[in-house]
């Protein structure tokens, strides 16, 4: 029953509409910029701590691009890369400008602060680039509705108020706990509330 609620409910996919914009309105006009083919937003590296929207960001321009006679190539988490990747990024930085495509980045941090070759770093500072600001906690309560929305769960306002106060603030985490708490509460047929999350979770009644 469980492998059978998995199967029927696919993960919402990461999208520009379902994207939380807070105060990063401009980095999200930049990279929409992008994926339409203006040629002033070719290169785009955005920054950000863990859980702040980077790789959701990439994956829905990487779903959306379509310009016709120009690539799209979206590189995530460039301060994990080992010192031959860096050298591919650096290369793929010139033949991007040599043949007119797009270049979406991302990191952990702005670019001369992550360690990487300094002609990498100088590549990423190229073009625009937005460091992604953290939602407040109504703007975290508005993506996880939206999200309950998208998968049509009945999601009561306290669940909401206790994951933000009691468990890990970063979205793909919460989110992560709504996708098994709707799971559980289709395959118990009960509806969704506080203690459920908490039997879920394993958390002690006087949190």
């Amino acid at each position: 029953m469980k492998q059978l609620l998995l199967d029927i409910k696919p993960k919402t996919r990461p999208t520009i509409a379902n994207f939380v914009v807070g105060k990063n309105a401009e980095a999200l006009h930049s990279l929409q910029m992008a994926i339409t083919g203006n040629q002033n937003s070719r290169f785009v590296y955005i920054w950000g701590p863990s859980g702040s929207g980077k790789s959701h960001l990439l994956k829905a321009c990487s779903d959306l691009f379509e310009v016709p006679g120009v690539s799209l190539h979206c590189i995530d988490d460039v301060h994990l890369l080992d010192s031959q990747s860096q050298i591919n990024l650096f290369n793929l930085y010139n033949e991007t400008r040599d043949n007119n495509s797009v270049l979406i980045t991302s990191g952990i941090a702005a670019p001369s602060q992550m360690g990487l070759r300094e002609d990498l770093s100088t590549r990423l500072a190229w073009g625009l680039t937005y460091q992604l600001h953290p939602l407040t906690d109504t703007e975290k309560a508005i993506a996880l509705k939206n999200h309950a929305l998208e998968r049509s769960m009945k999601l009561p306002d306290d669940v909401i108020d206790y994951c933000l106060k009691h468990l890990r603030r970063d979205l793909p985490t919460l989110m992560a706990i709504l996708d098994a708490l709707d799971d559980w509460s289709l395959t118990e047929k009960k509806p969704i509330n506080v203690p459920m999350l908490r039997k879920l979770l394993q958390l002690p009644l006087n949190i």
